[in-house]
């Protein structure tokens, strides 16, 4: 029997973000379909990823290992913007983050905290020399991706979620392959770069637009040579493509 190279308690909080992935993927399967059969199969998977995630939620809380965002008070009242400041952020007096603000930062480094350990962990057991290097690259983006999210919290004094670094076995036997786990990687690094991108989506200061700007470029980079390395080594599948008319053309 392979030794684990996980702890328990970091499978569970795994579980938890692979569900938020499920049920974002599922509910934009369902949007993109027409056939019948395709958009009841999507529902049922879409209702299976919401039945694990309240069940994975529930022990997670149970166990106390459950990261809640950031705590602020309710308004009393509406309150609606009447100063151009409130979009300032790169000179002067910062406005505190707001909801939609806090929301984003939060739920993005809960993402990154599991890319972390799972690229130390496979950084760990892998066979490649240069995935390994790949992973450690990734390490180091991601930790430094939380500490810029988690900067922006502690500044208006606010919590920030857990990085689970200390939940890696010191085992160095790869329970998966090499393919699996780049292709783990690459396929969460590509997710990251639309969560990020709905981040700056709802972020209205401008040091903080900026600054996630400059991260989506950062890791779509990572992930490109994530893709690349997949090329490489003769693992990625290529989807069904249009057909190229030109091509057709001269073939005549």
């Amino acid at each position: 029997m392979l030794p684990p190279l996980f702890s328990d308690i970091f499978m569970l909080v795994y579980m938890h973000i692979m569900t938020l992935h499920g049920m974002t993927g599922y509910a934009g399967a369902v949007g993109t379909s027409v056939r019948a059969d395709q958009i009841t199969y999507f529902i049922e998977c879409n209702n299976e990823a919401m039945a694990l995630y309240e069940r994975t939620v529930h022990l997670m809380l149970k166990k106390g290992i459950y990261s809640r965002t950031p705590r602020i008070n309710s308004p009393e009242k509406a309150d609606f913007v009447d100063n151009k400041s409130y979009l300032a952020g790169w000179f002067g007096k910062k406005r505190p983050l707001n909801a939609l603000e806090i929301s984003g930062l939060s739920f993005n480094m809960q993402k990154t905290a599991v890319k972390v350990v799972l690229e130390i962990g496979f950084g760990q057991v892998c066979q490649s020399k240069e995935l390994q290097k790949y992973f450690n690259r990734g390490r180091d983006i991601c930790k430094k991706h939380f500490e810029t999210f988690r900067s922006f919290l502690i500044k208006d004094n606010l919590s920030s979620p857990n990085l689970w670094i200390s939940e890696v076995s010191n085992s160095t036997v790869s329970p998966f392959s090499d393919k699996l786990m780049l292709f783990h990687i690459v396929t969460l690094v590509s997710a990251a770069v639309g969560f990020y991108s709905a981040g700056l989506s709802v972020s209205q200061r401008r040091d903080l637009a900026l600054e996630y700007t400059g991260l989506v470029t950062e890791i779509g980079l990572y992930a490109e040579d994530g893709a690349q390395l997949l090329i490489k080594n003769g693992w990625l599948e290529r989807p069904p493509m249009a057909d190229d008319k030109d091509e057709l053309s001269n073939s005549q």
